[in-house]
């Protein structure tokens, strides 16, 4: 049964405990870090949404808790193309996450010398396309910081994130850790409410924004599908046959996003 095998492959769980899976998180966050000592800081990037505040919280505490054994900071990026829109969530999830160090790069003028580029040798993208532009365009700052402060990436990839592969292939797809693989919306949800998140953080409308013709298209306008039905299925729970064509048609289409580039020794194990 197809449901069965995603659940597996994806790691997720029917429920959790919210303590015990945040205390597993921060476990896990410290024990990567102390098995690579070059590790000197974590970069993450901060849009203001559900998964980047409870991300950049478990980092900042899995941090604090390294400090007396090492040098070790964390890093949060704010990405904004321009102006961002929802510019007070940002706000308040840092206030929250309370992050060693900041840094605001405003990536408006590379994407766009990057779009006129293309353009003058004939490449003319379109705002979906634009949108991959950006969200490839912050991973690479976010790199750069890393490089410049011997740091790593950490990404905010979760189960019923990757389930529909809704995401840029290298851009938000691209990290070194995913701390919160195997989780769904709403258990990510109730470890910000263990958290004393602020409630309208966790809230909030998903939205990965990157679309100027559809500014703040909420992700399950966009997928065709609501969280609630791919959190039901990634719990092994019944969902409607239209519900579970939707996310196992994306799940399908989007597996190439799940796996290391493809060599012919990978392909001939993937065709078997």
């Amino acid at each position: 049964m197809l449901q069965r095998d995603i659940i597996k492959a994806l790691y997720s769980k029917p429920s959790i405990d919210p303590e015990v899976e945040m205390r597993a998180i921060i476990d896990f966050i410290k024990e990567y870090v102390r098995t690579y000592p070059f590790i000197k800081s974590l970069v993450l990037g901060i849009s203001g949404g559900q998964d980047s505040t409870l991300t950049g919280k478990l980092c900042q505490l899995a941090v604090d808790e390294l400090k007396s054994e090492r040098e070790i900071e964390f890093i949060a990026v704010r990405l904004p193309y321009g102006v961002q829109k929802d510019e007070q969530d940002c706000e308040d999830a840092l206030t929250f996450i309370q992050p060693d160090k900041l840094f605001t790069i405003n990536i408006k003028q590379a994407v766009d010398a990057s779009i006129n580029t293309l353009l003058q040798a004939g490449v003319t993208l379109t705002d979906f396309q634009k949108g991959n532009e950006k969200a490839r365009e912050r991973m690479k700052a976010q790199y750069s910081i890393a490089a410049a402060h011997s740091g790593i990436v950490v990404g905010t990839d979760h189960a019923a994130e990757s389930i529909t592969g809704f995401y840029t292939k290298f851009g938000d797809g691209g990290a070194d850790i995913f701390p919160l693989a195997g989780l769904n919306k709403r258990q990510g949800k109730a470890i910000l409410k263990e958290l004393n998140c602020p409630e309208h953080l966790y809230n909030k409308v998903p939205t990965a924004d990157l679309e100027e013709d559809k500014p703040q298209l909420p992700d399950e306008t966009a997928l065709g599908v609501t969280y609630d039905e791919i959190d039901d299925y990634l719990e092994g729970k019944s969902v409607s046959e239209k519900a579970q064509k939707v996310i196992e048609g994306h799940y399908l289409k989007t597996q190439h996003k799940r796996m290391l580039p493809i060599t012919r020794y990978s392909f001939d194990e993937l065709e078997k």
